[in-house]
């Protein structure tokens, strides 16, 4: 999904500890015009800007109505990341410029590799489900960067736990294993809690872990998370502890990875290292250049989202918060 915000700030992402479980609140950014799907964005935030190399998470379709969130994003770019695109309901047509064409459906993953550049569209289509779902970014390392464009479909199978089941779709949780490449070390979970029941999840104590609620009422580690929420535990912990507080069945995305030590600047739908960097990738994508390449069979009104005007100050990445007192 692209980021249609139409004066988009720039973001200094940067890893910073915290005790205990942190909760981020999210905020609602409309998205696609007068037909807007409000977005419900957890990160980047000014508290944090990552959990692992997950830079961006977008839940949509919370509100439901008439018909559903409808979506209809016209061909973008993107460069330094990856794309998960995960379905609650509703399906999608995904279109890029590698040539790939592939539809989104719940509980299937796709994921898309931006690397060095690439374009592409997505369009809902069917009636028959609400849209509801999330568009995650994760940022590439500074030596895979500029990899080549690549694509990646996944169906993971449902792993029983006590009280929950697991859908593991990047990394490995509870012996399953996703078959799909990463460049850093991540996890990436849906897990569907039973009513009142208490789950430990045994993790990878390297990582830091983020649990973004998306049905019923649920405590991280005696913390409570209300629909959107996102918790955040820093590393050391073996354990995330999760309870559904409600009688009804409640649904989590689990997200974790190491701690990312790179500086990054992130505007519109760049992810780059400095200024320069996303001054470049305007430039080329405006220019109709080679780097994104075209997205064939895109039938929109549109044929290409033209990318906002940059801020009128020099992007730069904020000081890292632990080293503030010697900058």
């Amino acid at each position: 999904m692209s980021n249609l915000e139409t004066a988009p700030v720039e973001v200094a992402c940067r890893a910073s500890g915290a005790a205990g479980v942190e909760v981020l609140h999210p905020r609602e950014v409309p998205l696609g015009g007068p037909r807007a799907i409000p977005v419900q964005r957890t990160l980047p935030q000014r508290q944090r800007s990552l959990v692992g190399a997950w830079c961006f998470i977008d839940h949509y379709g919370l509100a439901g109505g008439p018909g559903g969130a409808r979506m209809d994003v016209p061909p973008h770019p993107h460069t330094g990341l990856q794309t998960v695109s995960w379905l609650f309901g509703g399906a999608v047509e995904h279109r890029d410029s590698a040539g790939v064409h592939a539809l989104v459906r719940p509980g299937e993953l796709n994921l898309m590799t931006a690397g060095a550049g690439i374009s592409h569209s997505e369009v809902s289509i069917g009636s028959d489900a609400a849209l509801h779902g999330v568009q995650l970014w994760v940022a590439l390392p500074d030596s895979d960067r500029d990899t080549g464009r690549n694509f990646a479909h996944y169906v993971p199978p449902a792993t029983p736990l006590p009280g929950a089941v697991a859908r593991v779709f990047l990394g490995e949780l509870a012996g399953s294993r996703s078959p799909v490449r990463t460049f850093t070390p991540l996890l990436g979970a849906q897990l569907d809690v039973e009513p009142n029941a208490a789950v430990d999840i045994a993790v990878d104590p390297a990582f830091e872990h983020g649990l973004l609620c998306d049905a019923g009422q649920v405590a991280m580690g005696g913390t409570n998370l209300a629909v959107a929420d996102l918790g955040y535990q820093a590393p050391g912990n073996p354990i995330v502890h999760l309870r559904n507080l409600c009688d009804r069945p409640a649904r989590v995305l689990v997200l974790g990875g190491t701690p990312f030590a790179e500086q990054l600047v992130m505007w519109w739908n760049f992810v780059g290292r400095s200024h320069d960097d996303i001054v470049g990738y305007r430039r080329l994508w405006e220019a109709g250049d080679d780097r994104f390449g075209a997205v064939p069979g895109y039938r929109g009104s549109v044929t290409r989202l033209p990318a906002p005007p940059l801020p009128t100050t020099r992007l730069r990445p904020r000081p890292i918060p632990e080293n503030k007192e010697q900058a």
